[in-house]
């Protein structure tokens, strides 16, 4: 190899290790960004933590949940709200993308010489770690109304990456919609598309309990087999089974997240950089 080619390739890996370094610089600045509104707005964060405990409250002592469960209702009713709880609070996420946008704060950072998608992964992040907060609350008020985990450290370990695989999934769903919805009065029309994900589900009820038309729909939500994954990584009560969604529902857990994040992710990523034209 020549004396220019090898200075050539140095100065090409150098270039590379500084746009990454840049890019995780930047985008740490975007997610303290977002943690510092943590603490000017505590109240929605509160109202975020609370929200799903208040749920799983309701649906296990008032309305009732668990229906065609052969087991302990609580715990087939907690590892649902858990997933469920995955997939609300998208409306924060939502709300911040929009705000940005017709404030003008998104353009700005745009015209800074920074990397474009720095925003989109500090707000990701951002919500990440308040999704991390929000399990933990909930795995603790669960614990309180009586459910257990009974395959050991391991497996529960397991069951919550599935459910940050799946949050993950999700915001890139959210921040998706946000940017289609552009204004912040828009937000609520447009998460209505995500409630089907939540409610048509394995969450409160086993599809055996259904008209069996709505069972094959709700086996197949990417949700329902995440719900149905924790449950067996649990050791908690769950559907009868038989079924193929039901018999691969930690292969499903997988490829749901997986395959809704590549679509949404890059979708996100396009609008972000053409918001211009």
């Amino acid at each position: 190899m020549s004396a220019g080619t090898a200075t050539a390739s140095a100065t090409t890996k150098a270039a590379g290790t500084s746009r990454v370094g840049w890019a995780l610089a930047d985008s740490w600045t975007m997610t303290r960004r977002e943690l510092a509104h943590w603490a000017r707005q505590p109240v929605q964060v509160v109202v975020g933590l609370v929200f799903p405990v208040m749920l799983l409250l309701m649906f296990n002592y008032l309305v009732g949940g668990g229906r065609g469960v052969d087991g302990d209702t609580t715990e087939f009713l907690v590892p649902g709200m858990l997933a469920l709880t995955m997939a609300f609070g998208l409306e924060g996420t939502m709300l911040a993308v929009t705000q940005d946008l017709g404030k003008g704060v998104i353009d700005r950072f745009r015209s800074m010489p920074m990397v474009s998608g720095a925003v989109l992964v500090g707000r990701s992040v951002a919500d990440m770690l308040q999704s991390v907060a929000a399990l933990a609350v909930m795995i603790g008020v669960g614990y309180a109304v009586g459910w257990r985990w009974h395959n050991g450290i391991a497996a529960a370990l397991g069951a919550v990456g599935l459910l940050l695989l799946f949050r993950f999934a999700m915001l890139w769903v959210g921040i998706q919609l946000a940017m289609v919805a552009g204004k912040p009065e828009m937000v609520q029309a447009v998460q209505i598309l995500v409630w089907p994900v939540g409610f048509l589900s394995n969450v409160f009820a086993t599809p055996e309990s259904m008209p069996g038309w709505l069972g094959a729909v709700v086996e197949w939500n990417p949700m329902s087999a995440t719900a149905t994954a924790i449950r067996d990584l649990f050791g908690n009560p769950g559907a009868a089974g038989g079924t193929w969604a039901s018999d691969h529902a930690e292969l499903l857990a997988v490829a749901w997240p997986l395959a809704l994040t590549a679509v949404f992710f890059p979708l996100a990523v396009s609008r972000f950089r053409n918001l211009d034209n």
